[in-house]
Parts: structure tokens; C-alpha cells; sequence
């Protein structure tokens, strides 16, 4: 792999390899089959909410459409699939087939929710339309993208929530899962709630807000700790947010304020400081009275060190004196839950005479069930509070009544008369072509905001929230219950 290469995938540009190897096989079947260009309906969803979680937030849209626009096979990659070989020696696709792969354009309908609204459990992140190839070829390439991204937007909107109104800045760049995880963790712990990030890289490529302070070894590589702040102050005078602890942390304190007061005889401020290590409640408490005592009111404490959205309130609720979290390994590496777990399941296809088949995934397990049709979501809210989310079939045209079914209990329903709605899918391709306006990253976090709020805040409970409603349709509903009797033998 040259660098350009690497380049390239770091930054999703149209790298078509970036799948399964049976994603490929299953082209190459349906292909053989005569199936490829059947008419054929996907979504992406995920089974449960991440962290424990009342909600999600979702994100990766912007690389989704990166990715997709202009998706084609290469030259090299189709020499790459022409080398490869089944266990016997012959060649696993035959070059009529790579030649049709090299004459692919991409030309599928996407529809998509925003990036920032608040989801839930067996909702369509994504719903793709068009030929059955395409659609099962991408599916890998979209949830990796998705379930990364909607999984750290979520976990930084919880950090954030933690934090009541303080800063949250992500530093998890070190700790990431690679080159491609730094940057994608930043950019969605921006969408989700976050206010900087020390991620140079993603400041650059998507005007995320960057911030710093400066290590424990520059502080090291001094004679002692106040030349070190000296030096530090004299080169960063308007930056000067100061490492504490290197060697004692309350001595640190005081070195601080030393330099503080240098600063002030040349017209600059010291900026704060930064705990990262020991009893960060007791410590900032201790290391407020000292600032305050000696004139510094105005500067800041920032407090690091393996933060989380639980560290965070328990900090909170000892009184702690921080103005900052820096949160970095837990969030970027969602260390609690590493995975999302979304899916990407078949909902219909046409039977070769123009006429939609909604199919059906039914398992032991009763999550694991797939709801069929060609499904989007309706939100419903009343006085600006989202009450209820309802999956329906367009295959059914419009819903023709304000109740839904529980997914899971049939036994439950509600009744949402009297609310206004809107459904979340947006169009983001027509037959290939890019017809969505992709907001600033900005103001996606923005919607993230507004959508978190508009949920009750017993939803938005960091432990043992309410369930957001989340039903179906009542014709969805019956037609579901219908096929898995079909489908188990049942009368």
C-alpha cells in the first residue's frame, strides 16, 4: 500500500474495497443469477441503544456521502479481484463479471436521518433503494461508518449532559483505534456534544475548535518545575493553562500563581491549570481556594484523567471545583460498549414483474426478528416534546392513525392523538446523484442540542432512563405478526 493510498482510506475516498469479501461473492452470485439488478430495499439500524442509554445520537452522514459519491471500481482494485483465487487455485470471479463491476456506476436512492437527531432502537439510520448488488455492496462501508460515528456521538452527548453546562473537551487522539479512529471519534464527539478538541488534524479538516496545554515532560526536561512554567509562560503568554502535577500537585498550585503573577507585570493572564492525577475533587477544591486567595479568580481548572460521563458526576456531586473536563481514552474508544452493534437487513424486494415481496428475518430471538417493508419513521411531538416515534410501511401509503404497537410487546400501544408530526428520512441520493444539502458539521451539533432537548428528561437519564416510545403501525404491525406465523408453520 503506498501513502497516497493510505491517504485516501483515511479519508473515505471512494475505496470500494473497503467491504467484506462476502459482499463480493454475493454480487458475484447474484450476478450469475441474473438477480443483480433486481430492485431491492435495505436499512441500517441498531437493536439496542449503546451505554445503557435512553437515546442515540446519529452520525457518519457526511462520510456515508463522501464514500458513496462517484463509487466506482478502479483499475487496480479490479487487478486485485481478478488475483484473487478460490481453495482449489481458480479464479474466485470470472472476467466477464469484472468487467461488469468495472462499468458500475453507483445509482441507488439513499435516504437518511439528519446527523444530530436524537434515535432509537430498530430505527433507519439509512434506507438504500436500487439494484440488489449495489445495495448488499456497500453494506459493510456503511456500518462501519455509522456505527463508529453514532456510537462516540452518543457517548460524548452523555459526557456532556454529565458535565451540566461545563466544557467538555475530547483528548482521546492518543488512545484511538488507529489514524482513521482519531479522527472519525472527533469529529463525532464535536457533533455530540463536545467543545474542542486537541485533535490538530480533525480542526483543520472539519473547523472542530482545537485546544492544549503542554505535558508532563516539558515540565521534566526543565531543572524544576518553575523555570519550567517560566519558560512555558514566556513563549504561550495568552495560552498559559499550567500541568500541576508532575511532582506534587498543591506545589505545582503554587508555582502557578508564581508564574501568574509574572504574567500579569506583562499585561497577560495565567489561563488555569490542569489536574491529572490524584483525588481531582479534593485537589480542585484545594486548588480553587489558592487561585481565588491570590487574585486569580479568573482562571480556570481543567481536570483530566480517565474521565467518563460517571467519574464526571460523581465529581460534580463532591463539590468539585472544575471548569473543564478533558475526556480522551473512554470516549474515544467507547470503553464501556466498543461496539454499536448496527445491522443492515433486507426489508423488500421486487419479484421480477414489478411488484414488491416485504421479507422477513425471524429468529429464536425475539430482537434479532426484522420488521419487513420499506420502512420510514415518524416523529411525533406536542408542545415541542418528542413523545413517540412510529415505524411505517410506505408500501401502505400513509399512516391512517395516530397509535402505535411496542415492537417487542404487542400488548402495548399508544395513542398519540393530538400531536403534530414529521417524518426523519431525507433524501440524500436519487439514482446516484447527490441531491442533499450536507450541513456544517456546526450545525449538526446544533440539532444534536436541540433534539436532546426536546426529549423528557427522564429519557435523557444517565442511569435507568425511561424508554423513549417506539412503535409500529397498526397494519405494519399485523402484517409483521402475520409473516412470522407464516414463516414458523403456524396457522
Amino acid at each position: 500500500m503506498t501513502f497516497r493510498d493510505f491517504v485516501s482510506i483515511l479519508h473515505y475516498v471512494n475505496r470500494i474495497l473497503l467491504t467484506d469479501l462476502y459482499q463480493l461473492t454475493m454480487a458475484y452470485g447474484y450476478w450469475r443469477r441474473g438477480l443483480h439488478a433486481r430492485p431491492a430495499v435495505f436499512h441500517l439500524f441498531f437493536r439496542r441503544t449503546p451505554f445503557r442509554s435512553g437515546f442515540a445520537v446519529a452520525a457518519g452522514l457526511a462520510q456515508v456521502i463522501e464514500f458513496l459519491h462517484d463509487l466506482r471500481f478502479e483499475r487496480d482494485e479490479l487487478e486485485y479481484l481478478r488475483s484473487l483465487r478460490s481453495p482449489d487455485g481458480q479464479p474466485l470471479f470470472d472476467d466477464a463479471f469484472l468487467r461488469f463491476l468495472g462499468s458500475m456506476k453507483f445509482a441507488c436512492d439513499v435516504d437518511a436521518i439528519p446527523e444530530g437527531t436524537a434515535v432509537f432502537a430498530n430505527e433507519p439510520l439509512v434506507r438504500i433503494r436500487g439494484g440488489l448488488l449495489e445495495a448488499q455492496l456497500i453494506e459493510t462501508a456503511l456500518l462501519n461508518i455509522i456505527n463508529f460515528q453514532t456510537l462516540i456521538a452518543t457517548k460524548a452527548a452523555r459526557i456532556k449532559r454529565a458535565a451540566e453546562g461545563r466544557q467538555v473537551l475530547e483528548f482521546g487522539l492518543r488512545r484511538a483505534h488507529g489514524p482513521d479512529g482519531g479522527l472519525s471519534a472527533s469529529r463525532a464527539a464535536f457533533l455530540g456534544g463536545c467543545d474542542a478538541t486537541s485533535n490538530v488534524l480533525a480542526g483543520q479538516r472539519f473547523g472542530i475548535p482545537v485546544r492544549g496545554t503542554h505535558a508532563h515532560s516539558w515540565v521534566m526536561a526543565f531543572d524544576d518545575e518553575r523555570s519550567a512554567f517560566a519558560a512555558y509562560a514566556e513563549a504561550l503568554p495568552h495560552n498559559s493553562v499550567l500541568l500541576v502535577d508532575t511532582y506534587d500537585t498543591l506545589d505545582g498550585v503554587r508555582h502557578a500563581i508564581e508564574t501568574g503573577n509574572e504574567l500579569r507585570k506583562r499585561g497577560a493572564a495565567l489561563a488555569g491549570i490542569r489536574l491529572d492525577s490524584g483525588d481531582l475533587a479534593w485537589l480542585s477544591i484545594e486548588a480553587r481556594r489558592m487561585l481565588d486567595e491570590a487574585g486569580f479568580a479568573d482562571a480556570k481548572i481543567v481536570a483530566s484523567n480517565d474521565l467518563d460521563e460517571e467519574l464526571i458526576t460523581s465529581l460534580i456531586q463532591q463539590k468539585a471545583a472544575i471548569d473543564v473536563f478533558g475526556v480522551g481514552t473512554k470516549l474515544v474508544t467507547a470503553f464501556d460498549q466498543p461496539a454499536l452493534g448496527g445491522v443492515y437487513k433486507l426489508g423488500a424486494i421486487e419479484d421480477g414483474r414489478g411488484s414488491w415481496m416485504r421479507k422477513i428475518k425471524v429468529s429464536e430471538q425475539v430482537a434479532k426478528t426484522t420488521i419487513p417493508g420499506i420502512l420510514n419513521v415518524r416523529r411525533f411531538t406536542r408542545e415541542g416534546q418528542s413523545r413517540a416515534d412510529m415505524l411505517w410501511d410506505e408500501l401502505d401509503g400513509p399512516p391512517d392513525a395516530q397509535r402505535i404497537v411496542d415492537v417487542r410487546d404487542a400488548t402495548r400501544s399508544k395513542s398519540l392523538v393530538g400531536c403534530e408530526s414529521r417524518d426523519l428520512l431525507v433524501p440524500v441520493f436519487r439514482s446516484g446523484e447527490l441531491v442533499y444539502d450536507m450541513p456544517a458539521l456546526s450545525a449538526s451539533r446544533e440539532r444534536a442540542s436541540r433534539e436532546l432537548a426536546a426529549l423528557h428528561p427522564s429519557v435523557m437519564r444517565l442511569s435507568n432512563p425511561h424508554e423513549y416510545p417506539v412503535g409500529l403501525e397498526g397494519r405494519l404491525h399485523e402484517r409483521r405478526v402475520e409473516m412470522i406465523r407464516q414463516a414458523r408453520g403456524e396457522r
